[in-house]
């Protein structure tokens, strides 16, 4: 457990999302549709409003922007960015690659980050500045040396259409595997230095902010696809890859080279 008092306190959430999460997986949850299609059951509802309570006790005066019950002090310098359960379609089909993610963001730019992986046992905290820990321990990725050697993944194919499936693509035919299904855990293993390049589309700030602190700390790149930092108020179009070098050639790739 760090000294820091916002990333020792970031992990006392994740701490308390994981049993929480665990209560109602694979207990055959009913399922309703969001009006966005996207699924949502009592598990993603009742661990968000666990953090959010936590949050309040401890921190007042922080902001807050969660998937499932809203955004309140988003104008304050500090706000938490919380999604309970990503990866809900994983998690109702009894599947265990679903996390919790933790953000905390200064200024709209993430500062601390979790991925929380309850049914793994896997806990992966990023903080500006400092490594990445995988359970505590430092990890980093790796330089497969170049797209052809890289393996790329990607929740869905289904999640490009159109032009961005055109733009997705021009990126897997140029890579040795394609994998998919992982959510959240795909930027994980990129940390440990499985996995090489993830390219995603249609992703919400919950989704991703606490994926960057994680993939820098791990000596990763992660970005929107035209190369910019990632904040709060980003398009949601997000590149990540092991190494600067790996990402300027996925950036080529997908024409924002």
């Amino acid at each position: 457990m760090t000294a820091d008092p916002f990333v020792a306190f970031a992990e006392s959430l994740a701490d308390a999302a994981r049993p929480a999460a665990l209560r109602w997986f694979r207990t055959g949850l009913a399922v309703e549709d969001k009006p966005d299609a996207s699924p949502v059951t009592l598990a993603d509802r009742s661990v968000e409003r666990q953090m959010r309570q936590m949050i309040a006790d401890r921190y007042p005066e922080h902001g807050i922007l969660g998937e499932e019950h809203g955004r309140e002090g988003l104008d304050r310098d500090l706000v938490w960015v919380l999604d309970p359960i990503d990866g809900t379609r994983a998690f109702i089909a009894g599947i265990p690659l679903f996390g919790t993610l933790i953000a905390l963001t200064r200024g709209g730019r993430p500062l601390v980050g979790v991925i929380e992986m309850p049914a793994l046992g896997e806990r992966f905290v990023g903080h500006a500045g400092h490594p990445t820990l995988a359970n505590g321990k430092p990890c980093h990725t790796r330089d497969c040396g170049g797209l052809g050697n890289a393996i790329l993944s990607t929740t869905a194919p289904e999640m490009f259409s159109g032009v961005s499936a055109a733009v997705f693509e021009r990126l897997a035919g140029a890579v040795k595997y394609r994998r998919y299904g992982c959510d959240c855990y795909a930027y994980a293993l990129i940390a440990l230095g499985c996995i090489d390049v993830v390219i995603e589309r249609g992703l919400h700030p919950y989704d991703f902010m606490a994926l960057v602190p994680v993939i820098e700390g791990a000596g990763g790149v992660i970005t929107d696809w035209q190369g910019r930092p990632l904040g709060i108020d980003s398009s949601g179009e997000v590149l990540a890859a092991a190494t600067p070098a790996l990402h300027r050639a996925a950036l080529e790739r997908i024409g924002a080279g």
